[in-house]
């Protein structure tokens, strides 16, 4: 058996949830030497761990600083900063060399998307965003179906992305760090579908919002919204994204796609699947099938490993950040159409 080409990866910044599973599948990676760093996790105003304590809970070696990682001399580097932090990190990987696997979404801006591509070409170092749902088998074998044309032209596409409020991690309502709510956290991840079943760039966006759910709470972000997003094929393709699920639930939401066709419709569910029950705290659920988040971190280290561009890569990144901003500006002028140029 040939041995692993051993790969140093340090993962920066606990703030995204995602970043326990992240470096979970990483431990099991053969050849992948790991370490975490979270400056910003002791002040942050979470409920749950941040920092040394949660690396300690993980069972992955710490370091204080994001400039200890990065003298560390780590091959690449998985963000999983607040949103605005993006940037900033990725350029500092590009400037010491290390490929980048960064959270969605990609930036707060597509000012700021469009740099930290720049960055890694000049730098000659690849650049992935986190959009593991793209990963499930459920979507792939969709995907090709749709392609193989036997169900005809797609005509439109009706995409829903709900879940729970990230209550454990304050930073998802604060705008300055999210650079906004709902309309960000869940749109991208229907956006990337899009983006990969139709493979054209979007025209158009219209949306409304409010923020009418959790209102108790008085969140200077919105909690729902509705995106309507059209393509220059005439396809058109509809974004249902809150945080509308109870805290009680015992799952954290769910993601639907349904693509209408000529001769017919395909609906995937990739969370659908699980096992149902009760414990003494409620009602329990337990998802079946693969774990995405490792398929995501399998595709980074493999394309890492051979020299090759992992996808996604910014050119989507980019253009799903096109989606979330023009349905910000729609949202607030009314739901005005905005245009893309």
């Amino acid at each position: 058996m040939t041995t692993p080409q051993p790969l140093r990866i340090a993962v920066l910044s606990f703030a995204h949830t995602h970043a326990l599973s992240y470096v979970q599948a990483l431990k099991t990676v053969p050849g992948v030497e790991l370490i975490a760093a979270d400056p910003d996790g002791a002040a942050a105003p979470d409920d749950a761990l941040r920092g040394a304590d949660l690396a300690a809970e993980l069972g992955v070696a710490y370091v204080d600083s994001y400039d200890e990682a990065f003298a560390w001399k780590p091959d690449a580097v998985v963000i999983a900063a607040e949103n605005s932090r993006h940037r900033d990190l990725v350029e500092r990987a590009a400037a010491v060399g290390a490929h980048v696997l960064c959270e969605k979404p990609l930036a707060t801006s597509v000012e700021d998307a469009v740099a930290m591509q720049e960055a890694c070409d000049r730098a000659g170092v690849f650049l992935m965003v986190a959009y593991p749902v793209r990963f499930a088998p459920a979507v792939r074998d969709a995907i090709a179906d749709l392609r193989s044309g036997r169900l005809g032209r797609v005509l439109g596409v009706t995409g829903v992305n709900n879940g729970k409020l990230p209550q454990d991690r304050a930073w998802f309502t604060d705008p300055a760090l999210a650079g906004g709510g709902a309309l960000v956290d869940h749109v991208v991840h229907c956006a990337d579908l899009l983006d990969e079943l139709l493979g054209e760039r979007a025209a158009s966006v219209r949306a409304v919002s409010n923020a009418f759910l959790h209102a108790d709470r008085d969140l200077a972000v919105e909690t729902g919204g509705l995106v309507t997003v059209q393509y220059p094929s005439g396809v058109i393709a509809t974004i249902d994204c809150s945080w509308s699920w109870p805290m009680s639930s015992a799952t954290w939401g769910g993601l639907t796609l349904q693509v209408v066709a000529e001769r017919g419709t395909v609906t995937v569910s990739p969370f659908a699947k699980g096992i149902a029950g009760h414990d003494a705290n409620g009602e329990t659920w337990d998802p079946v099938g693969a774990d995405l988040d490792a398929l995501l971190l399998d595709e980074f280290v493999a394309a890492v490993r051979e020299g090759r561009q992992p996808q996604p890569d910014a050119g989507v990144g980019i253009r799903t950040v096109e989606i979330v901003k023009a349905a910000q500006a729609s949202a607030a002028r009314g739901g005005e159409v905005i245009a893309l140029a």
